[in-house]
């Protein structure tokens, strides 16, 4: 299992943290995911591809980006 960081663009308020956590966890191997609304981040943690990681967030309505 690998952990992935992302800076998410967009969020302002709860809703929106909810809607990037659904959106990541719908991803096929997705352990957990974690979203900081204060800091602008998520935390995934599985064996997931980056790329569709992005593209849930993006799907949402947000923007994301790999932190390293």
């Amino acid at each position: 299992m690998s952990k992935i960081k992302l800076a998410v663009n967009g969020m302002t308020c709860e809703h929106c943290v909810k809607a990037v956590t659904h959106a990541l966890r719908g991803v096929a191997g997705v352990e957990s995911a974690e979203v900081d609304l204060a800091q602008g981040r998520a935390v995934v943690v599985g064996a997931a591809d980056v790329q569709r990681l992005l593209a849930a967030i993006a799907a949402a309505g947000y923007r994301a980006e790999v932190r390293g």
